[in-house]
């Protein structure tokens, strides 16, 4: 592929690769982490550590992006991988709750400032503007096989060594990032960027309240993240306490959600050749709520099994590719290519609002009412947010085209490039 042949992308592109399994494998050990201090109370923990993670996302990054430009910023995004490689290390040595709380905050707020700051460096680098898209898409293809392989590669990992060890891996892949951004060549920013910064940013979030079908992506970002808390949060506690797993039986029932993505994102592509976006997001919310549903009965009936678990788990892996796959596509396809980094910038931060929503809901009050009301109540706003899209994003959407992607998408699907499985 011609934008691989960019010797100073491909440097960066590594370093994003590496970087984001890191932080999937410090999500998992942090869970482990939260249940060895505070046993039954982990999922308060870890409730309120991914929402300090969120809280880090939708406040730092945009101020980030508006301002860390003024910087060198090949020497910020190597320093800012230096801070989180100190960070994690410091995690296995914490002896108090509130130290978790304190070293997530700087880990995510590093981390809020160095995804930004690297978006913004990606088109100075890749100059042309399809090689951008292709890029653009190559991220979020990044983002989805984190997803999907660091709980397996946990799994795998905690079979032969403790979970502290993950956070010394995590350390070190931050390290290597931070080597090989080091020889690229980044193009220091204009001083008036941060003003461009804010006017893409808005006009972002108005393309987004004005456009039928993406009004109707943020309705699908409230399913996904209510199904994904179950998963993310509940999981620890739940395979331990309820269901007397060990540590790797956590990894593996994460990976049971991530295979039922792997496997949906592995066929969509061509699904998507011939069935509407829409139909197939719509599809995917219906499964998701499903899912929820399914969870709610497992735990109301007391019927929980490891194997009905990772089925239901794997549903919901299922139906979160459904959704998230086709929705780069559904941006790119809704804004001329000159705004497709705005749109892109206002569904991160739209997306990471909704996880701010349910993540405290899944730990909080999963931790004092129980798996049963808490997941009922996640599975009410799973319904919610499914007949919100259904009513925002009309069926007939005349800017839509028929298959709901971008006609170069279906075609890089078909030849096994998949631009479509990129485009999560």
């Amino acid at each position: 592929m011609r934008l691989f042949a960019i010797r100073d992308y491909r440097y960066l592109f590594s370093a994003q690769i590496i970087a984001l399994f890191g932080t999937g494998l410090t999500t998992v050990a942090l869970g482990l982490l939260a249940y060895n201090l505070a046993g039954p109370g982990a999922g308060v923990v870890l409730g309120t550590a991914l929402t300090v993670k969120m809280v880090m996302y939708v406040l730092i990054a945009p101020i980030a992006a508006a301002y860390l430009g003024r910087f060198p910023r090949r020497t910020v995004l190597v320093l800012l991988d230096v801070v989180r490689a100190a960070v994690v290390l410091a995690l296995p040595f914490v002896s108090e709750v509130w130290h978790i709380y304190v070293l997530i905050g700087l880990l995510q707020a590093a981390s809020a400032a160095f995804t930004p700051t690297f978006q913004a460096v990606i088109p100075d680098v890749v100059t042309d503007e399809s090689d951008y898209t292709r890029a653009l898409s190559a991220s979020q293809v990044a983002y989805t096989m984190e997803s999907l392989l660091s709980p397996v590669l946990t799994a795998v990992a905690l079979a032969f060594i403790s979970f502290n060890w993950l956070f010394l891996g995590t350390s070190a892949g931050f390290v290597l990032s931070a080597l090989l951004i080091l020889p690229t060549r980044i193009p220091e920013a204009r001083l008036s960027a941060h003003t461009r910064v804010w006017d893409k940013a808005a006009a972002g979030i108005r393309t987004f309240l004005g456009t039928p079908r993406l009004r109707g992506v943020m309705a699908l970002n409230l399913v996904v993240a209510a199904a994904g808390s179950i998963v993310v949060v509940s999981t620890v506690n739940y395979v331990r306490d309820d269901l007397g797993g060990s540590q790797s039986d956590v990894g593996w029932m994460l990976a049971a959600s991530g295979g039922g993505t792997l496997l949906a994102a592995l066929v969509l592509p061509r699904v998507l050749d011939r069935v509407p976006a829409r139909a197939t997001m719509m599809t995917g919310a219906g499964v998701l709520v499903g899912g929820t549903v399914a969870a709610v009965a497992l735990v109301a009936a007391e019927l929980a099994t490891r194997t009905g678990t990772a089925v239901v788990w794997a549903v919901i892996g299922v139906g979160m590719a459904l959704v998230v796959t086709p929705t780069g596509a559904v941006l790119r396809a809704s804004v001329a290519p000159n705004a497709v980094p705005g749109v892109f910038a206002a569904q991160f931060s739209l997306s990471h609002l909704a996880w701010l929503v349910t993540y405290p809901i899944a730990g909080w009050l999963g931790t004092s009412a129980g798996f049963t009301l808490t997941w009922s109540v996640l599975a009410g706003l799973a319904g919610t947010g499914a007949v919100a899209a259904l009513l925002l994003w009309p069926r007939h959407d005349a800017r839509q085209a028929l298959s709901g992607v971008p006609t170069t998408v279906r075609s890089a699907s078909r030849t096994g490039r998949s631009d479509l499985v990129k485009a999560v």
